[in-house]
C-alpha cells in the first residue's frame, strides 16, 4: 500500500473516531448532524405560552381544583368515569386501548395529555381550539361521561363551593343554565389549568443531546449504533421529522397518511369536519364564555389551514411512543413496526389524498428507526404524581 493511502486511511480512521466517541460505532453507519438533532431537544422547549382565553390557565389554586375535578367520577352520568379513566396518569395519561372506552365506546383512539398546552386545536380532528373547552366535550358525550353541565354544576356546589369561590369568585345560584354553564365553563377552565402543568420529563435522547452539546462530540455510550443510524434517519431519509419535528416531536398540525379505515366504523373524515364544529363551537375562543377579547388568530386563518383536510389527523408527539401501543386515530396498527411498515409502503388514502411517499427503507432501517423512537421514552410528570 502507498504511504498517502496508509496516511488517508489513518486520518479517517481518525474522524469516524471523533464521529461516533466509541468502537461500538463502526465505519458505515450513518451520523446524524449535530445541527438536525439538537432542536429536538426538551432543553429546547420554549415557555409554555399563555392561554388567553382562560384567565386562570395559570393560576396555582385553579390547578389544584382542576386537578381534583380530573379525578373526580361524580362528573359523569353513572359516578364511575372520571377524565383519568381514559388518561390514566400511569400510562402516558392515555389508556392503552384501540378506542376510549368511559359509559360507551368511542370512535377514536384516546390522546396523550403531556405537552398538548402547546398546541391550537385539540382531539384528533382538531373540534376544539382550547383545552378547557376540550375538557367540555367529553363530560357531555354520551358515550364518555355521559352527564349533563347542570349535575356536573350540582357537584362543584356540593364539594368544591369553597375552592371555587376562591378560584372563581361566588358560586352563582344555578337556577339557570346560564349558571350552569358559567360554572361548567369554569370546570374545564380549572382542568386546563392542571393538564397545563403536565409535563414530559427527559428521556435517553435528551440526555444523549445534552452531553453532545457539552462536550461538542458524539457520546460514546448513550445511544448505541443502531439508534444513532434510526436517528439519522429520522432526520435524513425517512423524512420523519418534517411532521415530528421540534422538542415535542410534532408539528401540531393535521396530516394525511393514508391510515386505512377501522372495520366497524364509520367513514371518518378527520380535520374536514373537525374545522366546521370548531368554527361553531359555543365554546370556542370568539364565544363569550372565553376570556380571549378578541385575540382568536388561530381561528380568523382556520379557512386557509382547511385546504387539504380530508382524511387529516393531528400529528401525535413521539414522546414516550413505544410505551403507548396501539397506535393511529383508531388503534388501526398493534405495533411500532407495523406503523413505520405503512409509512414506508404509502398506500393510497380511504379518503381525502394521503402525503406520504413511498420510503424505500430496508427491513435493517425500519428496525434502526424503531431502535430510535424507543429512545424517547422518558415518562411524564404532573402535580401529586
Amino acid at each position: 500500500m502507498k504511504p498517502r493511502s496508509i496516511v488517508m486511511l489513518a486520518i479517517t480512521a481518525v474522524v469516524m473516531a471523533m464521529a461516533f466517541g466509541s468502537s461500538d460505532h463502526h465505519p458505515g453507519s450513518a451520523v446524524p448532524d449535530f445541527r438536525d438533532v439538537s432542536d429536538l431537544s426538551l432543553a429546547s422547549l420554549e415557555a409554555l405560552p399563555p392561554d388567553p382565553g382562560n384567565r386562570w390557565a395559570d393560576d396555582a389554586a385553579a390547578a389544584a381544583l382542576g386537578r381534583k375535578l380530573f379525578f373526580d367520577e361524580r362528573l359523569s352520568g353513572n359516578g364511575h368515569v372520571s377524565c383519568a379513566t381514559c388518561h390514566v396518569p400511569g400510562r402516558d395519561f392515555q389508556d392503552g386501548l384501540p378506542l376510549g372506552k368511559g359509559m360507551g365506546t368511542t370512535g377514536r383512539r384516546t390522546m396523550p395529555i403531556a405537552g398538548a398546552a402547546y398546541s391550537s386545536f385539540f382531539f384528533w380532528d382538531g373540534r376544539k381550539d382550547s383545552l378547557w373547552s376540550q375538557a367540555l366535550g367529553p363530560l357531555e358525550s354520551q358515550v364518555e361521561h355521559g352527564g349533563d353541565r347542570g349535575d356536573y354544576a350540582r357537584v362543584v356546589a356540593t364539594s368544591y363551593r369553597d375552592e371555587y369561590r376562591q378560584v372563581f369568585g361566588a358560586l352563582p345560584e344555578l337556577g339557570s343554565r346560564t349558571a350552569a354553564t358559567r360554572v361548567f365553563v369554569n370546570i374545564g377552565k380549572a382542568i386546563e389549568a392542571y393538564e397545563r402543568r403536565i409535563e414530559f420529563r427527559p428521556s435517553r435522547f435528551d440526555r444523549f443531546v445534552a452531553e453532545w452539546r457539552k462536550s461538542g462530540s458524539m457520546p460514546r455510550d448513550i445511544l448505541d449504533q443502531r439508534e444513532v443510524a434510526g436517528l439519522a434517519l429520522f432526520v435524513g431519509k425517512a423524512a420523519c421529522v418534517q411532521c415530528h419535528n421540534g422538542p415535542l416531536f410534532t408539528n401540531n398540525e393535521f396530516t394525511n397518511t393514508g391510515v386505512p379505515a377501522r372495520v366497524a366504523l364509520p367513514a371518518d373524515k378527520g380535520r374536514a369536519p373537525g374545522i366546521r364544529a370548531v368554527s361553531t363551537d359555543e365554546f370556542n375562543c370568539r364565544s363569550r364564555w372565553s376570556d380571549a377579547k378578541g385575540n382568536c388568530m388561530e381561528l380568523t386563518f382556520l379557512a386557509v389551514k382547511g385546504f387539504g383536510s380530508t382524511g387529516a389527523f393531528k400529528v401525535p408527539s413521539l414522546r414516550n411512543v413505544a410505551d403507548r401501543a396501539p397506535y393511529m386515530h383508531a388503534g388501526q396498527f398493534a405495533t411500532l413496526e407495523e406503523v413505520l411498515d405503512h409509512y414506508n409502503r404509502a398506500p393510497k388514502a380511504p379518503s381525502g389524498h394521503s402525503q406520504l411517499k413511498p420510503l424505500g427503507l430496508t427491513r435493517t432501517e425500519i428496525g434502526q428507526l424503531e431502535a430510535f423512537l424507543r429512545t424517547l421514552s422518558g415518562g411524564v410528570s404532573a402535580p401529586g404524581l
